[in-house]
C-alpha cells in the first residue's frame, strides 16, 4: 500500500529521497539537500517535501519552496518536482500527494498555492486551475502556472 508521508516527520530518508529527486530533475543534488535540512529546521512552512512511499520504495514525491524557477516572484509558494515512477503512474499517486500537500500547507496558514509545468490538462482533475503563463529561468518558451486554494474552489 503506497503511504504519503512528511519529510520532515522521516528525517532518516533525507538522503534517498534528495538523490531520487536529483536523478528526476537533474537538479543538483545538494540543493535539494539543503532544502531539504532546511525543511527539517522547522524554522517555517516553507519548503517542504513530501514522498509516496511503497514500503521502502519511492513512488513518488514532490516539493514546495518559494520560486520553482520562473520569473514572478509574487506567485509563491510554489508546488515543485511533482514525480511518480512509471510503474506506479495511473493509480491516482499525484492526485494524493496533490492532495496531501495542500491539506498539510494548510495546517501552515497556507491555502493558496502555485505550481509551473508543460503539461496541458493533468493538473486540472485535481483541482488546479491554469492561472497564467511565465518565464523559466533562462528559457525562451514561457511554462503553464497553476493555482490551488482561496481562489473561489
Amino acid at each position: 500500500m503506497i503511504q504519503c508521508i512528511k519529510l520532515r516527520e522521516h528525517s532518516n530518508l533525507v538522503k534517498q529521497a534528495a538523490e531520487w529527486f536529483h536523478l528526476k530533475w537533474n537538479i543538483p543534488l545538494n540543493a535539494y539537500l539543503d532544502s531539504m535540512e532546511d525543511c527539517l529546521s522547522g524554522n517555517g512552512a516553507v519548503p517542504q517535501w513530501y514522498l509516496a512511499m511503497d514500503s521502502d520504495k519511492i513512488a513518488g514525491g514532490l516539493g514546495v519552496i518559494e520560486n520553482d524557477f520562473h520569473n514572478r516572484p509574487d506567485l509563491a509558494p510554489n508546488v515543485c518536482a511533482v514525480y511518480v515512477e512509471e510503474e506506479y503512474r495511473c493509480r491516482g499517486i499525484a492526485g494524493r500527494l496533490l492532495r496531501f500537500v495542500c491539506e498539510d500547507m494548510k495546517e501552515y496558514g497556507i491555502d493558496t498555492l502555485y505550481l509551473v509545468t508543460d503539461h496541458d490538462s493533468f493538473y486540472e482533475r485535481y483541482g488546479w486551475d491554469f492561472l497564467c503563463m511565465v518565464l523559466g529561468e533562462g528559457a525562451t518558451e514561457e511554462l503553464r502556472m497553476y493555482i490551488h486554494g482561496n481562489n473561489g474552489m
